[in-house]
């Protein structure tokens, strides 16, 4: 279990990475939230919640990866969004944001 708590630790590092790019104070806010929650978790021995854990880590880097987007604000006064291309994160698309 302790490699599938440090793959699943990795993997939201990786993805909050890629969703707050560019974006120091919540990269590193980020980073300081999901490592207080694993070791708020360390000393958790029961199988089941530990599944209970790792699922729930799982769903966050879906979140992550699925549902968060940073805009940026442009000189406009509007906002760019990335767009997904085929393969990914490709190319930044103007929007007007409310």
């Amino acid at each position: 279990m302790a490699k599938e708590a440090l793959a699943a630790y990795r993997a939201l590092l990786r993805a909050r990475k890629i969703s707050f790019a560019g974006d120091l104070p919540m990269l590193t806010q980020s980073a300081k939230e999901i490592r207080s929650k694993f070791e708020e978790n360390r000393a958790v021995s029961s199988t089941s919640e530990i599944q209970k854990l790792l699922q729930d880590a799982r769903e966050a880097t879906d979140f992550l990866t699925n549902m968060v987007v940073q805009a940026k604000l442009t000189d406009r006064g509007s906002y760019a969004l990335p767009c997904l291309g085929h393969g990914g994160l490709t190319n930044w698309c103007l929007q007007q944001l409310y």
